[in-house]
């Protein structure tokens, strides 16, 4: 018997159909794109399978020796990775294709915290809490390092996520905010690297530098706002295939969709987005104990994060940060990490029903 929920399996390929669909025109009709995407998300889809077969249990057993693994990555990164536009973020082990250990720790510190978190009694003590953000700040501080502020981000709130579904009080939530008010301007002066200030000016005023730093932000609003309320058609964008709108086919992807389906295509996107969310709730709230619950919850809200990080950047109210639109962007790495969360959900759900039968 395979450990499947249909209704999720059905949503995720309605979406990534759809994905591959936008991705064809958003690549400049370049098939060979749209091959290379299939072959990785044939690739996903068979691990997040392998991934739905073991029971939660499992995941909980190997919880804190996978995350000590994950920092042992994470600092060989940093020590012996493989750069690459500045940045130096992966790892290439002989045989074998690199890799971003980043991605994975967007599993692991969810899976960590619930582990130690619902080992104690919830909503959990102080000294508990202390210990859930060391386990967060840990690999967060490792990736800031690479440097990459927007997987840093996503890692963090998985793992902030599972803290807040632990029961964490209002009052430590408000602490918590004023904290982060107060850290604001020492990130600023002595944290953040330059580029990343320039992506926050270009935010408040892109024109500014509208052929240089604002120019993405720019262009992307053009395709948005050009799209209307049922778009100009299938193929027939100018902002991406006068080559108007950079990173059509990854960060910036759903300028495309916008710009050919208008409106009408962003909301049914959103609806795709919004139902696997409920589906995926539904699966955490039901889910039998509190590892599963915590790990369901945070995985589900990260993947709400990933839609509203990059839509947000892409229409020009948050910082560009290069957050992919989750099974819709062209790329590997993060569609295996998503799908093998979906694969730990349906697990939590599907073993679920066997254990109640």
């Amino acid at each position: 018997m395979l450990h499947l929920d249909p209704v999720l399996l059905l949503l995720l390929l309605i979406l990534v159909a759809g994905g591959l669909f936008v991705l064809y025109s958003g690549a400049d009709q370049n098939i060979a794109v749209v091959k290379s995407q299939g072959v990785r998300l044939a690739i996903a889809f068979g691990v997040m399978l392998a991934f739905a077969q073991l029971d939660p249990a499992v995941y909980r057993r190997w919880a804190p020796w996978l995350y000590i693994a994950g920092l042992a990555s994470l600092v060989a990164v940093l020590l012996v990775g493989v750069g690459a536009k500045g940045a130096q973020r992966w790892l290439a082990l002989p045989g074998l294709p690199r890799f971003q250990p980043s991605e994975i720790m967007k599993l692991l510190v969810p899976m960590m915290a619930a582990w130690y978190l619902s080992r104690h009694y919830l909503p959990p003590r102080i000294r508990h809490l202390l210990v859930g953000f060391v386990i967060v700040l840990l690999p967060m501080g490792l990736i800031v390092q690479q440097p990459d502020l927007g997987t840093s981000l996503l890692v963090g709130s998985a793992g902030l996520f599972v803290i807040f579904f632990a029961g964490i009080s209002w009052r430590l939530i408000g602490a918590f905010a004023v904290l982060v008010s107060v850290a604001a301007p020492l990130m600023w002066f002595f944290g953040m690297r330059e580029y990343q200030k320039q992506r926050v000016l270009t935010l408040l005023d892109p024109q500014s530098d509208p052929l240089g730093a604002g120019w993405n932000i720019i262009q992307s609003k053009t395709a948005i706002g050009s799209g209307g309320v049922d778009g100009k058609g299938w193929l027939q964008g100018t902002q991406s295939h006068l080559e108007f709108l950079p990173e059509s086919h990854t960060d910036f992807i759903v300028a495309v969709l916008a710009e050919e389906f208008g409106f009408v295509g962003i909301l049914v996107l959103l609806a795709v987005y919004l139902m696997i969310i409920l589906r995926c709730l539904y699966i955490a709230v039901s889910a039998q104990d509190s590892f599963s619950r915590l790990v369901a919850g945070a995985l589900t809200m990260t993947f709400f994060i990933y839609i509203f990080v990059n839509i947000g950047m892409v229409s020009g109210i948050l910082p560009v940060v290069g957050v992919p639109l989750p099974l819709i962007s062209y790329g590997g790495t993060s569609s295996v990490t998503l799908l093998a969360a979906f694969g730990v959900l349906m697990s939590i759900h599907t073993h679920r029903r066997m254990i109640s039968a």
